[in-house]
C-alpha cells in the first residue's frame, strides 16, 4: 500500500499544529489514490469511507436533488474533505468528482476517529467546521423549502387568477356581441317604419325588463330551465328564430308570456329586432356584472399578495393579526378549494395592532395553516383563535385531524424532522416558524396534540419587533 509523505501532509492545514512524529502516524494510516477527470471519488448518500486528503488537483462538489446534480463548490489541493460525516459515522453530504488529474489519500474511518481523538489540534479544527457546515446545510434546505413553498403558492395563485381572467376575457367577447346588437337596433326600428308612440312603448318594455332583472324572483336551476323552455316555445310560435338564445336572458330576468305578448303588440313587424334588443340589453347588464366580479376577484388576489409580502412598506410594520391570517388563507385558497375543510375564525376585536417583521410573521401562519390542511386531507375543521394575554398576543391554530403521536410531538420543532411522507416536506417548516417567533420576536411556539385535536399556539409580545 502506498502512503503519502510527511511533507505532503504538512501542506494540509488540518495538520498545521502537528509535529513530524504525529504526521508520520497519519501518513502511515493513509492510502494514496488517483482519479482522472470525470471520475467520481465519493457519492452523496453513501456511508463515508474515511477522511479524504486532496494532495494535487481539483475536485468539484455536487449536490443531487430529484435526479439532477447541482455544482456547489470546488475543492482545490491541498485540502481535506469528509471529516464531519466520517467522525459522526454518517453519509456523504456531497458527491466528489475529479475536475482534473487528482492525487489524494484516504484515511479509513476507524483510523481517522482514533487519530483525531488522539491529536487534539486535529479534533479542534474538525469541530470548528461543524457549526458553519451545518449552518450552510440548514440555510440551503430552508431556502429550498421557501422556494418550494413559493412555487406551490405561485402555481395555486396562477390557477386562482386564471379563472377570473378567463371569465373576464369570455365576458368581454360576449359584451362586444351584445353591444353590436343594441347599437344596430335603432336602424332596424327606423327601417321597419316604427311609429314614435310604439317606440316609446318598446323603451318602456325594455326598462321594465331591466328592472325585473335587477330584482329577479329567485329560481332554482331546474325551474329556470323550465321557464326558458316555455319562453323559447312561445318565441318560436311567434315566428322568431334562435328562440332558445333569446329565451335564456328573458327567463333569467323573470319575464313571462304576458311580457312577450305585450312586446309583440307594440313591436309589430319589428318583433324579432325588439326581442333581440331586449335580450342583448339584459345580457350586457349581466356580462358587465360578471366582468366587475372577475376584476374584483383578481384585485382581491393581487391585494392579498401585496399584503402578504408587505410590499411598499418597511421590514418592521404594524399589523392586524386577523388580517394577516385571512390574507394567508386567501393565498392558500387553492389548497382548500377542492376540499370539505371548514375554517372557523374567532378573532379578538380588542387585540391591538402588533409591531412585527410582517412578512416573516406571515410565513409562520403559512407553515402552521399548511400543516393543518395537510393533516386533515379532504375534510375536517380548522379553528383559528386570537386573544390578548397581558402584553402578549396569542394565536391558536387547531385542527381536528388524527393528531401527532407523543413520540413525535417532542421532536416536531427539530430541524429536518418531519411527520410527512418522503418528498412532501423538508422538516424545516416548524423549525423556521419557531425561529421567527422566538429569535426574531421574543415569543414562543408550543404544541398540544391528541387524536381529534392538534393545537399550535403562537405567542409574541405586542411590540415584538422592538425587542
Amino acid at each position: 500500500m502506498n502512503h503519502p509523505t510527511v511533507e505532503e501532509l504538512a501542506r494540509v492545514d488540518l495538520f498545521a499544529d502537528l509535529d513530524t512524529e504525529q504526521l508520520r502516524a497519519w501518513a502511515d494510516a493513509a492510502e494514496l489514490c488517483q482519479a482522472h477527470p470525470g471520475e467520481t471519488v465519493s457519492v452523496q448518500g453513501e456511508r463515508s469511507s474515511g477522511l479524504i486528503l486532496l494532495l494535487e488537483g481539483t475536485m468539484e462538489g455536487l449536490i443531487s436533488d430529484s435526479g439532477r446534480e447541482e455544482r456547489i463548490n470546488d475543492q482545490i489541493a491541498p485540502t481535506w474533505i469528509g471529516a464531519i460525516p466520517t467522525l459522526l459515522e454518517g453519509e456523504n453530504v456531497i458527491t466528489l468528482r475529479a475536475s482534473s488529474e487528482v492525487r489524494f489519500a484516504v484515511v479509513p474511518a476507524k483510523e481517522f476517529v482514533e487519530l483525531a481523538l488522539a491529536d487534539r489540534p486535529v479534533f479542534r479544527r474538525v469541530m470548528a467546521q461543524v457549526r458553519p457546515v451545518i449552518g450552510r446545510i440548514t440555510q440551503r434546505e430552508q431556502n429550498r423549502e421557501r422556494l418550494t413553498s413559493l412555487g406551490t403558492m405561485a402555481a395555486g395563485l396562477a390557477h386562482e387568477l386564471n379563472n377570473p381572467a378567463t371569465a373576464a376575457q369570455r365576458s368581454a367577447e360576449q359584451l362586444s356581441d351584445a353591444l353590436e346588437v343594441v347599437s344596430s337596433t335603432i336602424g332596424v326600428f327606423v327601417e321597419s317604419g316604427l311609429e314614435r308612440s310604439d317606440a316609446e312603448k318598446l323603451v318602456t318594455l325594455q326598462r321594465e325588463a331591466l328592472q325585473a332583472a335587477a330584482d329577479p324572483i329567485p329560481l332554482d336551476t331546474l325551474d329556470e330551465a323550465d321557464a326558458a323552455d316555455e319562453l323559447a316555445d312561445a318565441i318560436a310560435d311567434m315566428g322568431v328564430g334562435d328562440s332558445w338564445l333569446l329565451s335564456e336572458p328573458l327567463a333569467a330576468a323573470g319575464l313571462d308570456r304576458d311580457f312577450l305578448q305585450r312586446t309583440r303588440d307594440a313591436a309589430g313587424p319589428a318583433l324579432e329586432a325588439t326581442l333581440r334588443w331586449i335580450a342583448a340589453t339584459l345580457s350586457a347588464r349581466k356580462i358587465a356584472s360578471e366582468l366587475a366580479e372577475s376584476t374584483k376577484r383578481m384585485t382581491a388576489l393581487v391585494t392579498a399578495i401585496k399584503t402578504y409580502a408587505y410590499m411598499d412598506r418597511g421590514e418592521v410594520v404594524q399589523v392586524d393579526v386577523g388580517e394577516g391570517l385571512d390574507t394567508t388563507l386567501t393565498i392558500l385558497g387553492h389548497k382548500l378549494k377542492h376540499t370539505q375543510i371548514k375554517v372557523n375564525r374567532d378573532y379578538d376585536p380588542s387585540l391591538p395592532r402588533l409591531t412585527v417583521h410582517g412578512a416573516e410573521l406571515n410565513q409562520v401562519w403559512t407553515n402552521l395553516l399548511d400543516n393543518a390542511i395537510d393533516a386533515l386531507g379532504d375534510s375536517g375543521e380548522i379553528t383559528i383563535v386570537t386573544r390578548r394575554d397581558g402584553a402578549c398576543a396569542e394565536v391558536d391554530i387547531a385542527d381536528n385531524g388524527p393528531g401527532i403521536p407523543p413520540e413525535m410531538s417532542d421532536r416536531v420543532f427539530e430541524p429536518f424532522f418531519t411527520t410527512k411522507d418522503v418528498g412532501r416536506g423538508t422538516g424545516l417548516g416548524l423549525d423556521t416558524a419557531r425561529r421567527i417567533l422566538v429569535d426574531r420576536h421574543g415569543g414562543s411556539l408550543t404544541l398540544e396534540s391528541r387524536p381529534g385535536r392538534t393545537v399550535f399556539r403562537a405567542r409574541l409580545p405586542i411590540d415584538a419587533a422592538s425587542r
